[in-house]
């Protein structure tokens, strides 16, 4: 049975606020030929962490826009961003990569890299993310007879970070991070040796 996508994106809400508490603000983006994204923040909390989440992605699941067969199930996930600083030019390009799904007919997978091109927000030195694994901040949301909305949290990454993760792999650059202590919430930090160990 198909799933109702307002239904979807009102489960959606309802999760993100039970786990992530009351937003502090939030906008809608709209591009032409796809449904409004919505980008969701909440916080600062007592220690200045920012998060932001989108709301729309999970509209409909991930797959190619073009293919002959629209399937009625498939992956669906949202997007969730960390950060100790109120960043919200950060909204607009959020939204970007929530949209690139239905756009570009990606399926967003842990592991997997999105360049945007541009700064991830006015002033950043991230012009790419690596979608992380899902499930530790924001469980999954079950969907019945259906599968689940995972909300994928996104690690930005520098330029140089993300032509060597192209390179080496997530996997690598993941252990790189771990083994400099490197805190990827921070929007302020240093790009993480990439010379050779």
């Amino acid at each position: 049975m198909a799933l109702d996508p307002d239904a979807v994106l009102l489960q959606v809400e309802a999760h993100l606020l039970s786990v992530l508490g009351q937003d502090s603000g939030r906008a809608g983006v709209s591009f032409l030929g796809t449904e409004r994204i919505d980008v969701l923040r909440f916080g600062p909390d007592p220690d200045g962490l920012v998060r932001y989440a989108t709301l729309g992605m999970s509209r409909a699941p991930m797959g190619d826009p073009g293919a002959l067969v629209v399937l009625e199930d498939g992956p669906r996930a949202e997007l969730l961003l960390s950060v100790t600083d109120l960043h919200d030019t950060v909204l607009r390009r959020l939204a970007v990569l929530a949209a690139s799904p239905s756009v570009e007919g990606v399926v967003l997978v842990p592991g997997a890299g999105l360049d945007l091109g541009e700064p991830l927000w006015d002033g950043s030195r991230f012009t790419a993310v690596l979608v992380g694994e899902p499930g530790g901040l924001v469980p999954d949301l079950e969907l019945e007879g259906h599968e689940p909305v995972r909300f994928l949290p996104l690690l930005p990454m520098t330029p140089n970070e993300a032509a060597w993760k192209r390179v080496h792999g997530a996997q690598a650059l993941e252990q790189r991070w771990l083994e400099r202590g490197t805190d990827l919430r921070d929007p302020h930090r240093a790009e993480v040796d990439l010379s050779a160990p």
